[in-house]
């Protein structure tokens, strides 16, 4: 016969022992991470792929990277959906603030076809990742005027037909080709 009392005791001593394994686990996960952010969520789909902005200026966007053709890279470490803005880390080989934080604020452009939404870069030299998301001087109700006093940047996706600086660029491969 089994003793369910014995059984039961040792269920709820290893119940304990797990929680405070996962509690030890959880606190050491954080150790380290000064002034850590809440979690980031996946940067949206209609963010993601090449597109050329109203400037003439490609782009090639995947949910780690921002690619601001020709040499300007961003790594995404945060995206915040609610309030429509991510955090990037400046590229080392980049043209300038080479290594510094970024953040980049978006709205969507409902009834301007053929661009989908636009971007305000609101900060691009910050020293630290909590001092770029501190920016916020991005105002999306006024789109033509919201980003310091300048319009942000409408997006297109980009076409086959699309020629930027001598390079046509296919979507969504992200692959150039020269002419």
């Amino acid at each position: 016969m089994y003793d369910l009392s014995s059984c039961t005791q040792s269920a709820k001593h290893i119940t304990r022992l797990l929680t405070v394994l996962l509690a030890v686990i959880g606190i050491s996960g954080c150790a380290g991470r000064r002034g850590a952010t809440a979690p980031s969520l996946p940067l949206p789909i209609a963010l993601v792929g090449d597109f050329v902005d109203d400037y003439g200026i490609a782009y090639a966007i995947s949910p780690a990277e921002w690619f601001q053709r020709p040499q300007a890279r961003y790594r995404i470490v945060r995206v915040d959906t609610v309030a429509g803005y991510l955090i990037a880390q400046n590229g080392e080989k980049n043209p300038s603030e080479r290594g510094l934080w970024s953040r980049i604020d978006w709205v969507k452009l409902p009834s301007m076809a053929p661009f989908e939404w636009a971007f305000c870069l609101s900060a691009f030299g910050a020293v630290t990742q909590e001092a770029a998301e501190a920016v916020t001087l991005a105002r999306r109700e006024t789109p033509r005027t919201g980003c310091n006093g300048h319009p942000f940047s409408r997006m297109r996706r980009a076409t086959p037909a699309d020629t930027v600086k001598g390079r046509t660029y296919i979507a969504p491969s992200s692959t150039p080709r020269s002419p």
